[in-house]
């Protein structure tokens, strides 16, 4: 069935959980739904996530680890609405494609603060740097998220949240210890706790392995070089609470020493480092007996890559890159209860001031050939956002906001959302529409290369218009009130002046247009109290608007399954199968490494992932966790190839 044919039954795939759910409940009595969790990221405001007007999946620290998840790009891999593309193993660039957005048009946050890489060329985020042992929560948000936080939340915004110390705990020490094929060596230690006012968490984690061979076998001129990674990373965290006022600093620390290739050939002499700095103070009070919480937060972000090449039997070419990106962040956030407000309950307000300064240092390529880059910007931008309640079903939100650029047009971008609740078939219905933009790069403004490229000062925002409407239907299914949620969400998102070269290459323009369709469907089965199982399926049409061609490395069809399986109290065993349809890539190499142009399609593949846990002790959990079971060679970027089959084995401690 041609994939226009299947967004076109849209309004059945919203409609079908309804269905289901009027026919299950004329069976089983009407219960209340459980509490929900919470979500920040959407609005700002504590929200439980039943009330917020987008399509949010939330991974906990109990996720993370029952799934085996050492990378964000490993987390983030079956996430609905979401492709990940990786050249090669652990550590290896990896980019992120939201509802067929480009991967500059996500935005990632550390605790609210944007650490997008001022440096790259686009401004888009490596998703293959991260590890995840001081992380306890990843929030996605899909679709605009410019209203809250600015330039590039087009396809959606990622929030990285860190460890905290445990209330009521004076000292706790937890850690983690494993090793397995691919001489891969992982650890994580840490102290945290609670004492009076005072709160502290320090902690330290490292990677090393021989990793995996980013060349694909396919290759005649492959040599099955491996590409190392030796990563490591500190966090430390100290807060203090009195009352309704806290103060906390954050200090973390990233730094990879990673080997790479040079597609479609290995290289054994190509090598790069990157490494992140991320500091933060944040202050906050609650005034009014708590109705108004307002708060301060100063930030600042360096990164540093260089990537050098010596000449060797393969080649006899050079180089030696080097990237510097800083940016700063000051906000002034507050949130404010403002109760009921005639026809309306519940109301919350947030509003605050945000000033970023962005500046890159760098300098990259051949002698002949050296793109340079050194320049610096700044923006402040007012935003504000409002939510309530509209009699007991409909909670409706909005949000505003302008940021004022002093070297291109500033923008205005907004988001309106609703949430109706049905709890007659324990369903809710959801819709929201915005604008959101991404600013053009300081490379891409100011860069050059050599004497014939020179950036455009005068580029204006890539920007978007976004809406979606979605339903999640509970169905009281194997004696609980929620036996099964079934939920689909159709989206449309349409680019516009979207950055490329000009006719000539000798600058940038203002010249490019895209649109993205498709369809999140979800299943979530609870069919026993040892069991519970997800299915997602992504159908995405992605085109080229001017061109009239599918985009790049945007697949059709994305369909995820996992479960957590628990046969007793002590044993988690949870599976992963991840299936990409043919995507579209526009560089394509053949068996003999020659450069194919167009678009071509590169295979489907399925990735089979397998995590056991089993709880030693209360203190001590032991587990293996294997990746690629079935050893697919599957080729997220054509040339390069997802690692074959590893297993890791492992255990965690809590003190």
């Amino acid at each position: 069935m041609r994939l226009l044919s299947t967004i076109g039954a849209a309004p059945i795939a919203l409609a079908l959980p309804l269905l289901l759910a009027t026919t299950a409940l004329a069976q089983q009595p009407l219960a209340q739904h459980p509490l929900a969790e919470t979500i920040v990221t959407a609005t700002r405001i504590p929200t439980d996530a039943e009330r917020v007007p987008a399509a949010v999946t939330v991974l906990t620290r109990a996720d993370i680890e029952e799934r085996g998840y050492q990378s964000l790009a490993e987390a983030l891999a079956t996430v609905p609405g979401m492709n990940m593309v990786q050249g090669g193993g652990l550590g290896q660039q990896a980019s992120v494609f939201i509802r067929g957005t480009a991967s500059r048009h996500v935005l990632v946050l550390l605790d609210g603060v944007p650490v997008n890489d001022a440096s790259e060329p686009n401004g888009a985020f490596n998703f293959g740097n991260e590890l995840l042992a001081d992380i306890e929560r990843i929030e996605v948000v899909r679709g605009p998220g410019s209203s809250l936080y600015g330039s590039g939340a087009i396809g959606g915004v990622i929030n990285l949240v860190t460890r905290r110390a445990p209330a009521g705990v004076p000292v706790q020490i937890f850690g983690d210890l494993a090793g397995g094929s691919q001489g891969t060596a992982r650890g994580a230690l840490g102290a945290a706790g609670s004492l009076g006012g005072w709160n502290y968490l320090v902690m330290g984690q490292g990677l090393t392995t021989q990793g995996s061979d980013a060349t694909p076998r396919r290759f005649t001129n492959d040599t099955r070089e491996t590409e190392s990674l030796r990563a490591a990373a500190g966090t430390a965290r100290f807060g203090w609470t009195g009352g309704t006022t806290s103060i906390e600093g954050l200090l973390r620390w990233r730094e990879n020493q990673l080997e790479l290739d040079n597609i479609p050939n290995d290289d054994p002499n190509y090598t790069g480092n990157d490494r992140r700095w991320f500091g933060q103070l944040r202050a906050e009070t609650g005034l009014f007996d708590g109705a108004w919480t307002t708060g301060l937060r100063a930030a600042i972000t360096e990164d540093r890559r260089r990537y050098l090449n010596l000449p060797d039997s393969r080649s006899s070419a050079s180089t030696d890159d080097l990237y510097r990106g800083t940016r700063q962040v000051l906000d002034w956030g507050n949130r404010v209860r403002l109760g009921d407000l005639g026809p309306f309950t519940a109301a919350g307000l947030a509003f605050g001031v945000t000033h970023e300064q962005e500046s890159v240092e760098a300098n990259s390529g051949s002698p002949s050939f050296r793109t340079t880059t050194d320049a610096s910007a700044s923006n402040t931008a007012l935003h504000a956002g409002i939510q309530a309640q509209l009699g007991p079903r409909l909670d409706l939100s909005a949000g505003l906001r302008q940021d004022l650029a002093d070297d291109y047009d500033g923008f205005l971008s907004w988001r309106v959302g609703a949430v109706l609740a049905l709890p007659e078939v324990s369903s809710r219905l959801r819709t929201s529409a915005g604008t959101a933009f991404k600013a053009p790069s300081l490379y891409q403004r100011f860069g050059r290369i050599g004497s014939f490229f020179q950036g455009n000062p005068n580029l204006e925002a890539e920007d978007s218009f976004a809406w979606e409407i979605g339903s999640e239907t509970d169905l009281p299914l194997f004696g609980r009130t929620d036996g099964v949620t079934a939920s689909a969400t159709y989206f449309n998102t349409r680019t516009n002046n979207l950055i490329n070269f000009n006719r000539s290459f000798s600058s940038l323009e203002n010249i490019e247009k895209a649109s993205s369709q498709g369809v999140e469907l979800a299943l979530v089965a609870r069919p026993a109290r040892w069991l519970d199982a997800r299915l997602g399926w992504t159908i995405t049409q992605a085109r080229d608007r001017v061109a009239d061609a599918p985009l790049a490395r945007r697949p059709r069809n994305v369909v995820s399954a996992g479960a957590r399986i628990s046969p007793t109290d002590r044993i988690t065993i949870s599976p992963e199968v991840l299936f990409t349809g043919p995507s579209p890539d526009s560089a394509s190499y053949t068996d003999a490494g020659r450069f194919v142009s167009g678009v071509n399609y590169n295979k489907s593949a399925t990735v089979l992932n397998l995590t056991a846990s089993y709880r030693i002790t209360s203190a001590i959990t032991g587990y293996v966790e294997g990746r690629n079971l079935g050893n697919s060679r599957w080729e997220p970027a054509n040339g390069f190839v997802t690692p074959g089959r590893s297993l890791l084995v492992g255990t965690r401690f809590t003190f």
